[in-house]
């Protein structure tokens, strides 16, 4: 890696994100990958984004799959993030996957997307995948949030939430109402 790629590297380093692991079944078992490069982009219909560099092993399988998970990782899960990123769990540490989820699961999380292929687009060295969103399951769990290149954990001191301040926020009678049933898409 060239000096001017690692210092865009640790620019976009200094942006916090949650930590997923994508998974997809395929005719050897499941294969997951952690991503960092996830985001929502539309809530009707419910689509969701993964970005998979083109070379991984994750983007041949998910090209052509019918099907795709994302795990939103709780601030617990650390060793899995690890353990999808290519460092493995000791081989005596058995990976807990749901027993009943559409698409693979790990167990714990603090939410996971039952995805369908929407879209694929090219987005230089990476792929960029939008699904649909089937179905979704969410837990009260904190997540796990990586910036500048380590795991981090959330401020939850009690009193203290993002809107604190801004005039924006749903105390503060920005929100109309009706507004609650866009923040959850199919319902749930």
């Amino acid at each position: 890696m060239g000096d001017r790629e690692r210092r865009f590297r640790d620019c976009l380093g200094r942006f916090a994100t949650g930590v997923t692991v994508v998974t997809v079944e395929h005719e050897h078992g499941v294969h997951g990958a952690t991503v960092g490069s996830f985001t929502s982009v539309s809530l009707e219909p419910p689509l969701v984004m993964v970005s998979l560099d083109r070379r991984s092993r994750m983007c041949g399988l998910l090209t052509g799959a019918p099907s795709f998970g994302v795990d939103i990782l709780a601030a617990h899960q650390r060793d899995l993030a690890l353990h999808f990123a290519g460092r493995p769990l000791p081989a005596d540490t058995p990976v807990s996957w749901e027993p009943d989820a559409a698409t693979p699961s790990l167990t714990g999380c603090a939410a996971h997307l039952d995805c369908v292929p929407w879209a694929a687009y090219d987005g230089g060295d990476h792929v960029l995948h939008v699904g649909r969103v089937r179905d979704f399951t969410t837990r009260d769990a904190e997540p796990l949030v990586f910036h500048g290149g380590a795991f981090r954990v959330l401020d939850t001191a009690p009193g203290h939430h993002a809107w604190t301040g801004t005039l924006d926020g749903p105390a503060d009678g920005a929100w109309s109402p009706g507004a609650a049933a866009l923040y959850s898409p199919l319902g749930h």
